[in-house]
């Protein structure tokens, strides 16, 4: 027995040992697990970015411009607020497999339904109009006429849509989302006191001005926008995204939130660090550009333009894209990128009608384009309180969504965020139709 004890303390010195865990194998079993989840940026991060559009920017800008580093507490709020409605959408579409239309017209009477798609239907369409003026706008400043750059890219975002896959479209307008990294550079070149931005972003110090409260409730109605909501969860579902994916998706949606809050929150940092000490009024995105100039330079200036840019175009396709879903799916007729013009011919004539007069009415000369902006933010805060409270009630309907209806600690921040979200829209409709009689 020793003996065969012996041999067999032989056989296992001599057998190779098992190979170590390198540091390399790690990082590839690493990478293999991340891959899933980088794979899933998409709707989530073109519906949040594209919330940044011209109008966002200009809100942005001026709110740097008139109170510094004052409202960037505010935008850590406004960030997680967004995550929490944009994550409920986006499971909405993956669980039931339908968009928000679909839904509401099966779960609610014909007038609310009603109600919110013509409401939607106007808002959406002043928004986009204001895209192709941001392109004027941004085109211009890079010394290019509007009545070029304004028709060249309707054509290409009417190209891209009619004649892509969603694959081929949703990588295009992901390469668009890198120009808000222009916003990023610009922030650094103004120069800001760091110490003084943390100071203001970990304690708020809001003055009781009601310019400050408008400004306050502009930034919320601006970044959750109704329009975001319900391009995310159609892209869900034209993806195909299954409830056993979600995590991935949900991953997509939070990262993109916190990307579209970062850069809005650099938008007020670099106008807060210049404009603000100079007292520089500003009314558009453009304005902010040209302004930025004198103070940081003209690289400020053109990266600044170049964010205007690619934010415009960005929502010149997402806008017109998330009209047509909802209106092709409340309609019932087919949709889809991925269709060609005789499977789905509504869907691609509404598109083509959006994009090409919306490309025109922004072509006309001395457009009040403020006026159309008030007028369409004010639509915004109408529906954006009845759209928050539909999701809530059809993410919490078991009938739908199963297991998958909202926890009880998060549906509680979810009602908070819409009770809330609501009183500030409609503060802001009483205040600027209050305005308009004053």
């Amino acid at each position: 027995m020793a003996h065969d004890h012996e041999s067999a303390q032989a056989i296992a010195a001599h057998e190779p040992a098992a190979p170590p865990d390198t540091v390399r194998e790690r990082l590839r079993r690493r990478r293999r697990t991340l891959w899933p989840y980088l794979l899933a940026l998409g709707p989530g991060l073109l519906a949040a970015s594209a919330g940044n559009d011209a109008g966002g920017i200009a809100t942005y800008a001026s709110a740097g411009a008139s109170y510094g580093y004052g409202l960037l507490w505010a935008m850590v709020i406004v960030t997680i607020c967004v995550g929490v409605v944009q994550e409920m959408s986006a499971r909405l579409g993956a669980v039931t497999g339908k968009g928000f239309s679909d839904l509401v017209r099966e779960n609610f009477s014909l007038r609310v339904t009603a109600l919110i798609l013509l409401t939607l239907f106007v808002a959406n369409f002043g928004i986009i109009v204001s895209e192709f003026v941001g392109i004027a706008a941004a085109a211009e400043l890079f010394g290019v006429s509007r009545y070029v750059a304004v028709p060249v890219t309707a054509g290409l975002v009417w190209l891209l849509i009619t004649r892509g896959s969603y694959d081929r479209v949703e990588k295009i307008f992901l390469v668009l989302t890198l120009g808000f990294f222009a916003y990023i550079g610009a922030a650094f070149l103004a120069r800001p006191d760091w110490g003084e931005v943390l100071v203001a972003t970990a304690l708020p110090r809001p003055p009781l001005e009601v310019g400050y409260l408008q400004l306050l409730i502009a930034l919320i109605g601006t970044t959750i926008s109704p329009y975001m909501q319900l391009y995310v969860q159609s892209s869900v579902v034209e993806k195909g995204v299954t409830p056993e994916e979600y995590r991935y998706t949900r991953f997509d949606v939070f990262v993109g939130t916190l990307f579209a809050g970062l850069v809005a929150s650099f938008i007020i940092i670099a106008t807060a660090a210049t404009l603000f000490p100079r007292g520089i009024a500003i009314e558009t995105a453009a304005d902010a550009a040209v302004a930025l100039e004198p103070v940081a330079g003209p690289y400020a200036r053109l990266l600044f333009g170049l964010g205007l840019l690619g934010a415009s175009l960005l929502a010149a396709g997402v806008l017109p894209l998330a009209t047509t879903y909802v209106m092709s799916e409340a309609l019932g007729f087919e949709r889809g990128v991925s269709r060609s013009w005789s499977e789905a011919p509504i869907f691609m004539g509404l598109f083509t009608g959006l994009v090409v007069v919306g490309a025109l009415l922004a072509l006309i000369p001395g457009l009040p384009l403020i006026q159309v902006l008030v007028g369409v933010y004010v639509l915004n805060g109408l529906l954006l309180p009845i759209e928050l409270f539909a999701i809530l009630a059809l993410v919490n309907n078991r009938e739908l969504m199963g297991e998958h209806t909202n926890r009880r600690g998060y549906n509680a921040l979810a009602w908070a965020i819409t009770i809330v979200v609501s009183l500030l829209s409609i503060s802001l409709i009483a205040i600027t139709v209050l305005g308009w009689f004053v």
